[in-house]
């Protein structure tokens, strides 16, 4: 054998191992490149479990040196955690059945913040309401007691109590988040009279609260509330949640400012603010399986989206709910009434009824005067040759007969035939003024308490020409006083919409009439803080306001503000006369007359479809439309038709 063998023979097996070598690793390597992309297969939201399982098993399998393993499994689990999991919004049984935390001190905030904050990351929403001292059911003389306790409930039921009392005249400062909570922009508070608590707030410690939705116009937009029962907050958990809330006037009127809270007003008070947030939830239908809560909560911008026009937005109904409503709309109604008052917490130094004397609660609509007569006699006028004609009363048609120009034809029905040959006659027998109509809510069908509602607001229809103003009778119907209350909530709406279309603001005459100063506004409302709160005010917020006045009074920061000073700036008239003033109504009608009569038809048929969308009458008089007389106008007028508004 050659000496040359032994050699070759080595090199051979060195390289044949080698070659070995880095064919294994690269088996090795092709392996653990293919694990993330195993872990990808599944759907981590869907089933986390069987990833894992499936990454084990892969693991075991190749038998790789365990530090590896690990470090790539936990990189793979980390990487799952961070998915967006699904988001399970709690019943109203389970968002009460969450015990309240109470906060005293700054301290105690920023132990509970932390959670909250990630709450409202997941639902930026805040059930909210607000509790103070009645002392034997009435307020302090002369000013309502300041606010005791906040409470603010998120979307799982984790509802925060802050007792307010160790925070007034600057005992101790607020802690900031709290503030930024209360005025972020961002963060929807959400309740019965939030609009009114906010300005509480605000009047006894400078505390701003925006972006309240009152949940009452969200029960009337949704048409999912009782309305015979009221719109309180207590109606309204015992209308949509089937949930009794206490408001006996022991609790009402407990002591909320004592040492040590009981635990029946702990339950109180967090009761309020949870069935707040419930109810928001369950007026959005953010409990169904379509909820965007399914996907990891929801953004302002969605939530926001389903509250368009309400944000910020106090409670303009004429009605009634229980007395412990805290609507500021009623305070001018209940200051009118004959009944024996008391200063009211809920309405400052108003005069409203005394709760102490057993009210019962107050439908909705109990603020309107009924008809005390039928609106429809159903009695026929027939032309001289026994055409029908139209329906008109009773009155209306003894006037033909006392006038010695008809002739009375029939007592049942009443019909009167004329003696003259009328100025018109019906294209049709098919017309709608030929038509018996019944004596009832054309909504509900009540035959009862019913009024005449004008389905095109008398502030639109009174700048119409004449020509589409006579016999507009097709455009007033019967609303029973609970509906009618309710139609004219929905109302508000539309009048909003075309405000801004048209850029006509709405209020009184006076209101528009009479511009706001912003600016003068601002200084009136920074002088009332200080006179009226004080060095209740926290020192921050003083400072703010003292600054803001100096300057606009041009006194030197050295100097003091006097409090004649302070007076006369808040007694300061902030109105400034418009020149241009022209009323909503007018403004939106010469809009619409631009388009000529089409234009004038198309506002008409948008208010009929309105009623028909937001009402949904069951019990509409036959042959009513949303295109009455249009077809006629045209046929008779012409598009062209001069337009001459009233």
């Amino acid at each position: 054998m050659s000496h040359r063998g032994p050699l070759t023979a080595v090199l051979t097996t060195v390289l044949g191992a080698t070659l070995g070598g880095l064919l294994v690793w690269r088996v090795y390597r092709s392996h653990r490149k293919r694990l993330p992309s195993t872990q990808k297969v599944a759907d981590p939201v869907e089933a986390p479990h069987p990833v894992k399982e499936d990454f084990t098993a892969v693991e075991c399998q190749h038998a790789q040196p365990p530090h590896l393993a690990e470090k790539d499994f936990k990189a793979v689990e980390s990487r799952t955690a961070q998915l967006p999991r699904p988001v399970q919004i709690p019943s109203a049984e389970q968002l009460l059945g969450v015990k309240p935390v109470m906060v005293s001190c700054e301290e105690e905030w920023q132990q509970l913040w932390p959670s909250l904050q990630k709450e409202l990351s997941v639902f930026p929403v805040l059930g909210l309401d607000c509790e103070w001292v009645k002392t034997n059911g009435v307020s302090v003389k002369g000013r309502a007691s300041a606010v005791s306790l906040l409470q603010m409930a998120s979307y799982s039921g984790l509802c925060v109590l802050v007792r307010l009392l160790p925070f007034r005249s600057g005992q101790q400062p607020f802690p900031l988040s709290l503030m930024e909570v209360l005025r972020d922009p961002h963060i929807l508070k959400v309740g019965v009279g939030c609009y009114e608590d906010g300005k509480r707030l605000t009047r006894d410690y400078g505390l701003p609260l925006g972006c309240t939705v009152d949940l009452r116009y969200l029960a009337l937009r949704q048409r999912q509330a009782t309305v015979n029962n009221g719109l309180s907050l207590k109606s309204l958990a015992a209308d949509l949640l089937n949930v009794s809330l206490d408001k006996s006037l022991e609790l009402r009127c407990s002591d909320w400012e004592a040492d040590q809270l009981t635990l029946e007003q702990m339950s109180y008070a967090a009761r309020d603010a949870q069935v707040s947030i419930a109810l928001f939830f369950h007026l959005l239908d953010l409990r169904s399986e379509t909820s965007p809560a399914s996907s990891g909560g929801s953004s302002y911008s969605e939530l926001s989206a389903r509250c368009q026009g309400l944000v910020d937005v106090p409670f303009r109904g004429r009605a009634g709910g229980d007395g412990e409503e805290k609507a500021a709309d009623g305070e001018k109604r209940r200051r009118t009434r004959k009944q024996p008052t008391y200063e009211s917490p809920e309405s400052g130094d108003q005069q409203v009824p005394d709760p102490r004397k057993n009210n019962k609660r107050k439908p909705l609509g109990v603020g309107y005067s009924a008809r005390k007569s039928p609106l429809y006699d159903n009695c026929f006028l027939h032309a001289p040759d026994g055409q029908p004609l139209c329906t008109c009363d009773k009155k209306k048609a003894k006037w033909y007969l006392d006038k010695g120009i008809g002739e009375l034809q029939s007592e049942e029905p009443f019909i009167v035939k004329l003696l003259f040959e009328p100025s018109g006659r019906p294209d049709s027998q098919q017309d709608y003024y030929l038509t018996a109509k019944e004596n009832l809510c054309v909504v509900c069908g009540k035959a009862d308490s019913y009024i005449r509602k004008n389905i095109v607001p008398h502030e639109y229809r009174r700048h119409f020409p004449t020509e589409m103003k006579d016999h507009n009778s097709h455009d007033i119907l019967l609303l029973c006083t609970a509906c009618h209350a309710a139609s004219n909530v929905h109302d508000c709406f539309l009048k909003q919409q075309l405000a801004d279309e048209f850029a006509a603001p709405q209020g009184c005459e006076e209101g528009v009439r009479l511009l706001e100063d912003s600016d003068r506004r601002r200084v009136r409302s920074a002088a009332r803080a200080l006179v009226s709160a004080g060095d209740g005010l926290p020192e921050q917020r003083r400072d703010e306001l003292q600054a803001f006045m100096k300057s606009f009074l041009s006194v030197n920061e050295e100097q003091e503000l006097t409090a004649e000073a302070l007076q006369r700036a808040a007694s300061l008239e902030t109105r400034i006369f418009n020149e241009a003033y022209v009323p909503h109504g007018l403004k939106v009608v010469r809009a619409h007359a631009e388009l000529g009569l089409r234009g004038l038809m198309d506002l008409e048929r948008r208010w009929r479809q309105h009623f028909l969308t937001a009402m949904q009458p069951r019990h509409l008089p036959p042959l009513w439309s949303v295109d009455h007389n249009h077809s006629k106008f045209l046929r008779k007028y012409g598009e062209d038709l001069p337009i001459q508004l009233n």
